[in-house]
């Protein structure tokens, strides 16, 4: 995968693909299957050129065709691609850092193209340390009392076993939390910030919930 330094590394513009609730974060994947048109072009674009397209959540106005979006998402490298016999593309995008939306640009390709800025999420290209994150022992008793809340299962010697970065991307993303709590923590500054949030909301969801293992 490309080695990116700093912020400058990252391109000037950006093509991006509005979708709510499928959230990319640093370092993690996000498989996709691709189908609409415009989107098959982006991805061709997209393999042509520095391989980045930046997920965002759409939100309740706008169009079916043009939606609102949020003021920040995430931009994933195509790190994996495949075809299918009737034409759709499989990928994975992993990760690489978040960014403002500057402005929306006018272009004539049939997917829409951003100006990001990248530098209130420059830390996003470097692993953060897990003696910055909360305790993992608070984070599975908060999930623990939210999957038996919400009557999810979960496997959990992996929770136990994954590293600290995986194991709160995992709960961010795979957790049905609302368009708008996804959100939030998407824009938590830090990882720390993210894995406080993420815990809050589960503490929250889970407050009718029993302390005791899901089967």
């Amino acid at each position: 995968m490309a080695n990116y330094r700093k912020t400058g590394d990252l391109p000037e513009t950006l093509a991006i693909f509005p979708l709510p609730g499928a959230l990319v974060f640093p370092r993690w994947e996000l498989p996709l299957n691709i189908f609409e048109p415009r989107y098959l072009n982006m991805i061709d674009d997209a393999m042509r050129g520095h391989r980045l397209i930046g997920m965002i959540q759409s939100l309740g106005g706008g169009t079916r065709e043009r939606p609102d979006i949020a003021r920040v998402g995430c931009a994933g490298r195509l790190t994996s691609y495949s075809e299918t016999d009737d034409g759709r593309y499989l990928i994975t995008l992993t990760g690489i850092c978040r960014f403002a939306v500057k402005e929306e640009l006018a272009v004539t390709t049939p997917y829409r193209q951003v100006r990001p800025d990248w530098e209130a999420f420059a830390a996003d290209i470097f692993a953060a340390p897990d003696t910055s994150l909360p305790d993992r022992a608070h984070l599975i008793r908060a999930f623990r009392a939210y999957a038996t809340a919400n009557g999810l299962q979960a496997d959990w010697s992996a929770l136990d076993d994954a590293p600290m970065e995986t194991l709160v991307n995992a709960l961010a993303s795979g957790c049905p939390f609302s368009a708008a709590e996804k959100q939030a923590l998407l824009e938590a500054l830090s990882l720390a910030d993210r894995a406080e949030t993420l815990i809050a909301l589960l503490e929250i969801g889970g407050s009718g919930g029993a302390d005791g293992p899901v089967q």
